[in-house]
């Protein structure tokens, strides 16, 4: 058995891509996309069809509105591949502003209605912000599920869970990143490794919380920059794996054993937070990586959001 099919006999695998004629040779129950990969994706001859017909079909509306029949356009060629889920993002220039990213939100899943997808097989996903997790809240409360993304601090994860949201997505890789750069020439990569990974020791954290306590909230690493990173969260509710990395996992037959698991956590010794808006923000701004990669994340998809819409408003 390949390290990918041991995987998932207690993780559920998603494929992180806009490119979904690779689903097919993995197999992944779920799916999620963002900005970045839906761009990277209609820039190539394969998909570029996708926004040419998303352009024809709807011309004349607002480019947001353009944009999001783009996004369900993948999302429901996706959903025709995988059996599970596929994310959507909501543009993250809405990122602070909690009504509208859940009039966006709702207006994602009336487009999914509209092609036959069910709501939930959607899962929207939003910036973990104060104003993110708000909308997330009410988006939830309306029927809606949620994939709370730009996720690098405990503060995060904790404030999600309170407002039940149904998924998070701690970002593994780019937690690492900041920690690697912070290190400089001190840095031992081997010493920061599996285990001992920055990114993988937050994620653990985040894990061990919500099953001690019995929070619902799904979690789902994300941001891999190499494998030692997946086989060291092997129980994680969800892994979001790029095909890549899917790739090596499958051509890999080294035994894979379970780490994160229920029932040690359930063991574990810790105290329940809360977070009211001021005392979020603060553990935010303490948390020095959390608050860079936070703001850089935003800008990032934010910017590739601005490039998509150039390229609908040039077809």
């Amino acid at each position: 058995m390949n390290q990918l099919d041991a995987l998932k006999q207690f993780t559920t695998v998603v494929a992180d891509t806009g490119n979904f004629n690779q689903l097919a040779a993995y197999k992944p129950t779920d799916a999620t996309t963002n900005p970045s990969l839906i761009l990277k994706a209609v820039q190539s001859d394969d998909y570029k069809p996708l926004l040419d017909e998303a352009v024809k079909k709807h011309k004349g509306k607002p480019i947001d509105e353009v944009m999001d029949h783009l996004l369900v356009r993948f999302g429901t060629e996706i959903l025709s591949i995988i059996p599970g889920r596929v994310s959507t993002e909501v543009d993250a220039r809405l990122s602070f502003d909690t009504e509208a990213t859940v009039t966006r939100g709702k207006r994602i899943i009336a487009l999914y209605k509209a092609e036959g997808i069910a709501a939930d097989r959607i899962l929207i996903k939003v910036a973990s912000t104060w104003e993110g997790i708000r909308a997330a809240e009410k988006l939830e409360q309306a029927g809606i599920h949620t994939n709370l993304t730009l996720l690098f601090s405990f503060a995060q994860a904790v404030a999600c869970g309170a407002a039940k949201v149904q998924l998070i997505s701690p970002f593994v890789g780019r937690i690492y990143d900041w920690y690697k750069k912070s290190g400089g020439a001190k840095w031992v990569e081997v010493e920061n490794a599996e285990a001992n990974d920055p990114g993988v020791k937050s994620v653990t954290e985040i894990y061990n919380y919500y099953k001690h306590f019995g929070i619902k909230t799904e979690v789902m690493g994300a941001s891999f920059r190499n494998v030692g990173q997946i086989t060291a969260l092997a129980g994680c509710d969800l892994l979001t794996i790029s095909p890549d990395l899917l790739a090596k996992l499958a051509e890999t037959d080294a035994p894979l054993k379970r780490v994160l698991d229920p029932k040690g956590a359930k063991d574990t010794k810790m105290d329940q937070l809360s977070y009211d808006e001021a005392s979020f923000r603060f553990a935010l701004n303490e948390d020095a990586m959390a608050t860079e990669k936070l703001a850089e994340g935003i800008r990032a998809f934010a910017a590739d959001a601005i490039k998509l819409d150039k390229l609908l408003q040039v077809v």
